[in-house]
């Protein structure tokens, strides 16, 4: 680990990175700006998320919910609709939540310390020192993946750097590096850095502005870096998918608020390797026992530590009033039957998957 030595360089280093990204840094909309509403905004869909797919969610966000204040008064629904084939929709849920307490707290205006912005839901250290920095010019570090590859790869942290040792070198290396002048633009420079050069596998080391000073290039290993934690083997999770349709209506869940999916609308989903399991679960989604399902496919989905094995089945009924709507059973809030050609907005891609296959069986039938 040769931290002390990147330190003692910390001059040469900002001005070198800086004047590269100066150069070099993609146009992308959040650059644009410094209002800390649009700057979190884009932080938060970034989070686990490739720059191509948000930019066009960002301006359709924004426009949508152009302040704190507007996304903290609209229903959750319309906010997780417009987060809709994102992913990771707890995200959505906290930057809604936060926004409330943006209103009660600070009157609609984001605080511009980095203590104050950890308080609010969903917000850690990494979107705080971004919005503090990007936003408000305070000398506040972050790290996110790009900067851990970058840091670990200049200065030789040879420990895991997902959390202990490794993870509190990073941030006391990004601490000591942040200057005062124009933090913010050193750390969009950080990450723009590892998002376009110093990448996973064969980064770009001879187009590299701070290589001369990068410990493991020296030592001929920059793609060994950073050391990796032992993962955890993704859970496989089976699922039966039921599917019901009564004409040009389609029965779906709403799910409760928490856990996986919170808010969304889908075709009721339960934990069951095959219809007969499945079945005693589905009457407790409001559909009667009566309701005769044929298997139509499968489905595989990947989460971040799930891998979500589903059997889809399909059933018609004659008359969408034969089974009314109905409060939920978990982790369901309610049921109702959806109009097939105005599904609701709020609906994940994996529950859109569900239906297609569906339909395409439905009409194959």
């Amino acid at each position: 680990m040769r931290v002390a030595g990147l330190v003692a360089h910390a001059d040469e280093f900002v001005r070198a990175l800086g004047a590269w990204y100066d150069a070099a840094a993609r146009p992308l909309p959040w650059r644009a700006t410094r209002d800390p509403y649009a700057v979190w905004v884009s932080e938060v869909m970034l989070q686990q998320t490739r720059v191509e797919t948000v930019v066009p969610y960002y301006g359709r966000f924004l426009a949508r919910f152009p302040t704190a204040a507007a996304l903290g008064a609209a229903p959750l629904e319309e906010v997780l609709a417009a987060w809709s084939g994102l992913g990771y929709y707890r995200r959505a849920r906290a930057l809604w939540l936060a926004a409330r307490e943006v209103c009660e707290r600070w009157r609609g205006r984001l605080p511009g310390s980095a203590a104050e912005l950890a308080t609010l839901s969903g917000v850690g250290p990494y979107t705080a020192g971004a919005v503090a920095s990007i936003a408000f010019d305070a000398q506040e570090p972050l790290v996110d993946g790009n900067v851990a590859r970058v840091l670990s790869r200049l200065a030789a942290i040879d420990e895991p750097t997902a959390a202990g040792a490794g993870r509190r070198a990073l941030w006391e290396l990004a601490r000591a590096l942040v200057p005062a002048r124009a933090p913010g633009r050193f750390n969009q420079a950080l990450m723009e850095l590892g998002a376009t050069l110093c990448t996973p596998a064969r980064p770009a080391c001879g187009r590299c502005p701070v290589a001369s000073l990068c410990a493991a290039r020296a030592l001929g290993s920059p793609e060994a870096l950073p050391v990796a934690a032992s993962r955890r083997a993704s859970e496989r999770v089976d699922l039966v998918a039921a599917v019901a349709f009564a004409g040009a209506e389609v029965w779906l869940g709403q799910r409760a608020l928490g856990g996986l999916y919170a808010g969304l609308w889908e075709p009721p989903m339960v934990a069951a390797r095959s219809l007969r399991g499945a079945r005693s679960a589905l009457r407790g989604c409001g559909l009667p026992a009566t309701l005769r399902f044929r298997a139509c496919g499968e489905l595989e989905h990947v989460l971040t530590h799930r891998r979500l094995a589903l059997r889809v089945v399909v059933a018609r009924t004659r008359c969408a009033g034969a089974v009314a709507a109905s409060p939920g059973a978990p982790p369901y809030a309610a049921f109702a039957w959806q109009s097939r050609a105005a599904l609701p907005r709020a609906m994940s891609t994996l529950a859109r998957r569900v239906l297609a296959l569906a339909e395409t069986a439905e009409g194959a039938a």
